[in-house]
């Protein structure tokens, strides 16, 4: 990462990460190492908590702990999970650097979007995009909507910010599902989602980058279990191409959630073995990994690093910026 004595008066190019403790994630080490290869001394990467930020004389700053003013770059690449998220933190300078006139690869509005589940939901509905069966709440109890009987179980729960496939289970039943409700951390919501049994224990995964399918997986979970996430020992199967309507509806979620880069997880919602192009969206994700043998993925976020540098507007046009 960046050192506050060393660091470039300018960098055109940005890698914004949140990666504690180091190494950084390997996607996100091979995307820095291919941008660093590409932009030279143009490109810099920095962790979120080595930046402070304000205002100053009516013009917004960015400075480092040691002091040292850093001017805004034009497209910074976000590779931290929304899921982790804080409004009051790293979403407030994800809102400070677009305020400068940096072009996010993803959008801020993106990034939120993606950061709960429901306004995915949402917006995934509403473009006419299958999606689960889905309950949520705001302010009731939970006891309280566990007695709404409008979903047929078995119910998969999950908070409505989780990621990584954390705080997910299956509920087999509702009186199940009452018994554990008072052991459910609820500082968010949850969600109570429709079973798609035909799903159990794998889903598709499809990387999309600027509206194009670069990379795709099959997902196995370990022993039978529900969640096929990687991060909870899911096995990859590499399948680009093998499943171009998914594929297809994957680039239709990306483009409905507002993403440039996008990790589209997907249901298999067919219980005939012949029917492998029956699915339903599950989740979208802003910040995706990808996997060694997904050599599309680099090469085409590099493209859409050179357009966003190209297409970028002016500094000027952003009222208030720290214009060079």
């Amino acid at each position: 990462m960046a050192d506050a004595a060393t660091a470039p008066a300018a960098a055109d190019v940005w890698l914004l990460a949140r990666e504690n403790p180091f190494p950084l994630l390997r996607s996100t080490q091979e995307l820095a190492d291919a941008l660093g290869v590409a932009y030279g001394d143009r490109f810099v990467s920095w962790r979120t908590d080595e930046l402070v930020f304000g205002v100053q004389g009516g013009k917004l700053f960015l400075r480092t702990l040691g002091g040292l003013d850093v001017p805004a770059p034009k497209v910074v690449c976000v590779r931290q999970v929304p899921g982790s998220m804080r409004h009051d933190r790293e979403v407030t300078l994800l809102r400070q650097l677009e305020r400068m006139g940096a072009v996010l690869l993803n959008p801020l509005e993106g990034h939120m979007a993606s950061r709960n589940k429901v306004w995915q939901l949402q917006e995934l509905a509403l473009a006419g995009l299958p999606v689960p069966n889905t309950l949520s709440y705001a302010t009731a109890p939970l006891d309280g909507v566990l007695r709404i009987r409008s979903l047929d179980g078995p119910y998969v729960v999950k908070s409505v910010n989780g990621y990584q496939g954390k705080r997910v289970f299956l509920a087999s039943d509702m009186p199940l599902l009452r018994d554990l409700a008072g052991s459910l951390k609820q500082e968010a919501p949850l969600l109570l989602q429709e079973y798609v049994t035909a799903s159990h224990g794998r889903d598709l995964r499809v990387v999309v980058v600027d509206g194009k399918p670069v990379g795709a997986e099959v997902r196995t979970s370990h022993g039978g279990t529900l969640v096929s996430n990687l991060a909870r020992g899911g096995r990859p199967t590499l399948c680009l191409g093998r499943h171009p309507r998914a594929e297809a509806l994957a680039v239709a979620a990306a483009r409905t959630a507002g993403l440039v880069i996008a990790g589209v997880d997907l249901l298999f919602d067919s219980e005939d073995p012949d029917d492998e192009d029956a699915f339903v969206v599950c989740e979208v994700n802003s910040v995706p990994g990808w996997r060694p043998g997904m050599t599309e993925v680099v090469p085409a976020v590099l493209k859409t690093v050179d357009r966003a540098l190209r297409t970028r507007p002016a500094h000027s046009s952003l009222p208030g910026a720290d214009r060079p």
